[in-house]
């Protein structure tokens, strides 16, 4: 197994670390394995529903399409 040395951690984050790592019952070293575990394995989230279909229709030229001219409005029929 490898092992590597991080240097110049801010004190608060060894102290929130040691304090996760104390409320799961492990050692830090343990912790830090776990969380890189889980952020480097973690499933990336599937983009939004408006970047999909951004995407979807982004090769198309929708500012060219032409705009139909209106038709004249019906008239309603007479009741009675």
């Amino acid at each position: 197994m490898a092992a590597i040395t991080i240097r110049n951690i801010d004190d608060e984050l060894k102290t929130r670390l040691r304090l996760q790592a104390a409320q799961h019952g492990c050692s830090m070293e343990q912790e830090v394995r776990s969380i890189l575990l889980r952020a480097l394995t973690a499933k990336p989230t599937p983009p939004a529903f408006a970047q999909r279909i951004q995407s979807r229709f982004a090769g198309l030229e929708l500012d060219e399409l032409p705009i139909p001219e209106r038709q004249a409005t019906r008239t309603a029929p007479e009741l009675g």
